[in-house]
């Protein structure tokens, strides 16, 4: 599809916020937009997408940014994408109907790979494990969790058999807020988080409850970090969320794991309200962000420290580099400094 806006928005400087050595710098703003699809292919290749249909593309690092409005997609929301190269990506449209598009040209045009109209289809989020494999995970239908997988770089997907898929309870889904809810491991097995009256870890046995808020709609798992991405299954990994409704409360917001979930470990001093995202930046550095402001761990995620108030959707470290970038309403891009 023919790309309907292409311009270019000039680098915002002089726009930090910090706190000890930490710093959020930000790159850009002021669009109407909000932006929950992130990924960041290397250091200066950095992709997004959001609200509107909108679709972002940095190739500097986020000096400046070239922004696209997908033609036949201008009331979409791009909730999550996936990027190979400068050229290539793949973005997720959650609903009415759940639709998949990748470019190969750096946005120029799209096509359609999948979609879907099934009555109560949601799509939550994508993850791939290298630039062939991927798995989309999506609300549950008929009390089974949608599950498709791609072997071909996203040009096709093929839905799991409802036997396999996870049976969700009453009330249960994942949410939709950073893409980074499920996790694909390279031996083809996946996690996913799940939130609303149950909030639980779902993998191939099954769902298993996670000890965080929930209980209602607005409650529960929103993201979930490993702490190896090149380790074929990671048993370390830890999860954030909570009540986005009531975004400073830190009730059972933030848990961990060194066991595969069979045991948990809650922080000792959580995380400052609700975050819909975490990496890990390095070693023991981790990052959770959501709409209340953004936390920084520097000991494995036992302890976090508020290092701004603006709020971000989501963060993400690059796939080859070093920058942590993060993104969230009104065109708001920034990265991390250390």
């Amino acid at each position: 599809m023919n790309v309907r806006l292409f311009v270019c928005l000039t680098l915002l400087t002089g726009v930090t916020l910090s706190s000890f050595s930490q710093t959020i710098e930000q790159l850009t703003s002021g669009q109407s937009v909000s932006i929950r699809g992130l990924c960041p292919v290397n250091d200066e290749v950095v992709w997004v997408s959001g609200s509107h249909g909108t679709v972002g593309r940095s190739l500097n690092g986020g000096k400046t940014w070239q922004w696209i409005i997908v033609k036949g997609f201008e009331s979409t929301d791009f909730r999550d994408i996936e990027a190979f190269n400068a050229q290539t990506a793949i973005i997720m449209a959650i609903a009415e109907p759940a639709t998949i598009l990748k470019t190969t040209d750096g946005g120029n045009s799209w096509k359609v790979v999948f979609t879907d109209s099934t009555k109560g289809m949601f799509l939550d989020a994508m993850d791939f494990y290298d630039n062939k494999h991927g798995v989309v995970v999506g609300d549950p239908i008929d009390s089974k969790f949608f599950i498709a997988k791609t072997t071909n770089g996203g040009n096709s997907w093929t839905k799991t058999p409802a036997i396999m898929q996870s049976k969700a309870l009453a009330g249960e889904g994942c949410f939709a807020s950073s893409g980074t809810n499920i996790i694909y491991f390279r031996n083809k097995d996946f996690l996913f988080v799940s939130g609303g009256t149950a909030s639980r870890l779902h993998d191939d046995a099954g769902g298993r409850l996670i000890p965080m808020i929930q209980g209602k709609e607005s409650t529960g798992a929103n993201s979930i970090a490993v702490r190896s991405e090149s380790v074929r299954v990671s048993n370390t990994f830890i999860i954030t969320g909570g009540d986005f409704t009531n975004d400073k409360d830190t009730t059972l917001n933030c848990v961990l794991t060194h066991d595969g979930g069979h045991t948990w470990i809650r922080p000792t001093t959580p995380p400052h309200g609700y975050r819909s995202c975490i990496v890990y930046v390095s070693g023991k550095k981790l990052l959770c962000c959501g709409t209340s402001g953004v936390d920084l761990s520097t000991d494995s995620g036992i302890n976090w420290r508020l290092i701004t108030t603006t709020g971000y959707h989501v963060c993400r470290k690059a796939k080859k580099g070093k920058t942590v970038f993060l993104a969230g309403s009104n065109g708001r891009i920034a990265r991390l400094i250390m």
